[in-house]
């Protein structure tokens, strides 16, 4: 093979295939749910409960918290044998948490310790489904359309972060906040009944004998395997950097620039974050071809800079009103265009290389380093603006998230042209070299 878009046959349209469709339906519905949650848990806290501002805080940090276990939580995944089961488990556990929310408040009995469990129950729900998708992915969708799988998931993620908040305040405003939630929690149950729907081949009964490894043992082995993995070492590093600088940025520097250094009104602000998600939408329906003309290493290079790199130019804003809109605007327009273009290709290159046994614990390694960035990156980031003040820190987010890319350039990443079946050689730097000789494992 050379390496060249003509190597892999063409895949039929994904949309021909019932249980794609099946399954990112189920997904774009709960993407939308999760927007009507994202904008409902605060104002409970709020309206509700009178939180203060760092109580609202804690309540967005620790539905990340669940994933710092998600190293743990794929090994014990990798070892389950059915991971469709765990992901209709993991939909019907989020949507009962979530419907605790309103009885409680319909009884009066809510408060702020209920918020805290909901936050933290559905966002370790999320990293078990998280961490069985992986395997179920690769075992749904044929090696040559992984890119084009990943594109219309994420087009479907993006499309909900550009309507689904217009679409929850209004069902907020519509039917109070504790309400909506019940709408979120219906969006799981059909996500669970749709792929429920999904038929995969896998197996049916475990695949770990008596003498298999401990899970401490096993979660070790899938971030000993990232760490010595030449593409998925230099993804991580890349991924782990890039995420810890636009947290340092973090959406609440942003928006607290924009309106005290720039001027900005919230209606003004508000439709340049607009503006960030259409490029989303954009970079996520144009990655499969710009991985065909770039190829998909040189596709993940080039969006590891534009993901972070124009949060300079929103810094670096100045002159009349429509310039300093006009560059917020441009800012989040070509970063949601490259954090597309990163992800879509990323996601792909990652299901070509890992073999089937440590997909699960593979990603939890994953996650438990690249997401424990996040926090890390907003303590690091009210820091330093704290120090430096606030255009001075998205200045050093710019710039340290678009060095992310040194992980990259050594690595055989930039030379990964296609992802090329396993047991054939890609001449320009394919499948073969990414994988360092090691071969996807197809069950």
């Amino acid at each position: 093979m050379t390496g060249r878009e003509g190597d892999i046959p063409p895949a039929a349209s994904l949309w021909r295939d019932g249980r794609f469709s099946r399954f990112w339906a189920g997904h774009s519905v709960s993407q939308f749910g999760d927007r009507i949650t994202e904008l409902a848990l605060p104002l409970i806290a709020v309206g509700a409960l009178n939180a203060s501002a760092n109580q609202v805080a804690w309540l967005t940090a620790l539905v990340w918290t669940p994933n710092l276990l998600a190293i743990l939580l794929g090994a014990w995944v990798d070892q389950r044998p059915r991971k469709r089961r765990l992901m209709i488990i993991a939909d019907l556990v989020r949507a009962a948490v979530l419907l605790s929310l309103p009885a409680a408040y319909a009884l009066g009995t809510v408060t702020l310790t209920h918020l805290y469990a909901v936050a933290i129950l559905t966002g370790a729900a999320g990293v078990l489904f998280n961490t069985a998708y992986p395997p179920f992915f690769v075992r749904l969708v044929p090696r040559a359309s992984f890119v084009d799988a990943n594109s219309k998931l994420s087009a479907s993620r993006s499309v909900s972060q550009v309507a689904g908040p217009a679409i929850g305040g209004a069902l907020i405003q519509a039917l109070t906040a504790p309400v909506a939630v019940v709408v979120d929690a219906l969006t799981f149950l059909v996500s669970a009944v749709l792929i429920g729907r999904v038929g995969v081949d896998e197996p049916t009964a475990a695949t770990a004998d008596p003498a298999a490894p401990s899970l401490a043992r096993r979660a070790r082995e899938g971030l000993v395997f990232v760490v010595r993995h030449p593409v998925l070492r230099a993804t991580l590093g890349c991924a782990a950097t890039v995420n810890f600088f636009t947290f340092v940025a973090g959406s609440g520097l942003i928006v607290l620039f924009a309106s005290r250094g720039l001027g900005l009104s919230a209606g003004v602000i508000g439709a340049a974050l607009g503006a960030g998600a259409t490029g989303a939408l954009l970079g996520a329906v144009c990655a499969p071809a710009l991985s065909r003309r770039l190829g998909v290493g040189r596709s993940i290079v080039a969006g590891a800079v534009l993901f972070p790199a124009p949060i300079a130019l929103a810094a670096a804003a100045g002159g009349p009103l429509w310039l300093r809109a006009g560059a917020l605007a441009a800012a989040e327009f070509l970063s949601g265009f490259g954090v597309m273009l990163f992800d879509v290709n990323l996601n792909s290159l990652q299901a070509s290389v890992i073999p089937d046994g440590m997909r699960s614990r593979v990603a939890g390694a994953y996650s438990t380093v690249n997401y424990g960035m996040r926090p890390a990156g907003a303590v690091v980031g009210g820091l330093l603006a704290t120090f430096l003040g606030l255009r001075g820190t998205l200045l050093i987010a710019a710039v340290g998230g678009a060095l992310s890319v040194l992980w990259l350039l050594p690595s055989p990443v930039p030379r990964i042209r296609s992802l090329a079946p396993a047991g054939t050689a890609d001449r320009a730097g394919g499948a073969e070299d990414a994988d360092d000789g090691k071969r996807p494992v197809r069950g």
